[in-house]
């Protein structure tokens, strides 16, 4: 049994005998929402609010363009639409017959798209929860969707090794790029669309042509299954999270050897950087989510707070704000400085 599987499979136990479903299952409106109007003040991070209403574990997290919605997707095989500074839940969103894995919005905030245990890639109308489209091709989980930056295209990296790019409103495969015998966990575009890159188990990163599909590098360094990818905003860096918790930054034209951050004593789930570039965000098994200088690679800030692993971590589009979803079935929003 891979890793990551038995990392959920073991925590979503856990989670279960510890009787969390029955509190997680709880429906939002049936108490308070968190109070989420107002951002910090003081200078430390700190917890806003707690989003509970999944009853299984939360694997993704985002928020929409304009900051005024968040989505999440869950091992409840649902997807849920909630509003950003109530934390009410405005929508659920059912069709998927697995867990849902992955979840992201296109760049103009009108579409959803998620990845499922159920090997299908579903493309939603984010304002009425709409089912529009779903795409079939891969033959595992698919761990990892990403929007192109001009929204045309929908990229997918799958447990059956391969990674597919799609036309967003089609819905089309448009290429399948396969051959190098390892599953893929996560992908991403690089901020001007002519990239794509893409996370290993087999521990390596490659680097695509997004339009040809053609390979154009590899970033070996390493040794462990390399659960996520992130270009930065100016497209200039990718930072990378491994299975051993090590964290590398990578400048993709320059043959050197990257930066490794270090801190975390499990599994690296998730990374983000804040808008500006200047911070990078990482979540961690160890339940903890990081900041650190981009720049220095220092840490800057540990928070803690989920009781379980973190398997999701985003930056609000203004940067004022950090989201996690978690195994403990919760999405928490905190404060940053």
């Amino acid at each position: 049994m891979k890793k990551r599987r038995l990392l959920f499979t073991v925590s979503l136990l856990l989670w279960y005998l510890a009787g969390s479903c029955k509190s997680a299952a709880t429906h939002t409106s049936q108490r308070a929402a968190p109070s989420l109007e107002t951002p910090s003040e003081a200078e430390d991070f700190r917890e806003l609010g707690a989003l509970t209403g999944h009853t299984g574990a939360v694997y993704s997290v985002a928020y929409n363009p304009d900051g005024r919605r968040i989505v999440s997707g869950s091992y409840d095989q649902t997807i849920k639409i909630w509003d950003a500074r109530s934390g009410r839940e405005l929508e659920t969103l059912t069709g998927h017959t697995g867990g849902v894995t992955a979840v992201a919005y296109s760049p103009d905030g009108r579409r959803i798209v998620s990845g499922s245990d159920d090997e299908t890639i579903k493309i939603w109308d984010a304002r009425s929860g709409r089912e529009l489209e779903t795409l079939t091709g891969h033959r595992r989980t698919i761990y990892s969707v990403a929007y192109s930056p001009d929204g045309r295209r929908i990229v997918s990296g799958s447990d059956d090794e391969t990674i597919k790019i799609w036309d967003a409103r089609s819905g089309r495969e448009l290429h399948s790029l396969s051959g190098y015998h390892s599953e893929v966990y996560s992908v991403a575009y690089s901020p001007d669309g002519r990239r794509i890159v893409s996370g290993m188990v087999n521990g390596d990163i490659k680097v695509w042509d997004a339009d040809s599909g053609r390979e154009l590098g590899s970033l070996p360094g390493h040794t462990d299954y390399v659960n996520v990818v992130v270009y930065s905003p100016d497209g200039t860096r990718i930072v990378s999270g491994a299975h051993n918790g090590v964290i590398k930054i990578w400048d993709p034209d320059q043959a050197r050897e990257p930066a490794s951050l270090t801190g975390h004593r499990d599994a690296v789930f998730s990374l983000a950087y804040s808008p500006d570039g200047k911070r990078i965000i990482s979540g961690a098994f160890d339940k903890t989510i990081k900041i650190w200088d981009a720049a220095t690679g220092q840490e800057l800030k540990t928070l803690s707070g989920h009781k379980d692993g973190i398997t999701s971590v985003a930056y609000s589009p203004d940067g004022r704000r950090i989201i996690s979803g978690s195994f403990d079935g919760t999405i928490k929003i905190w404060s940053p400085d």
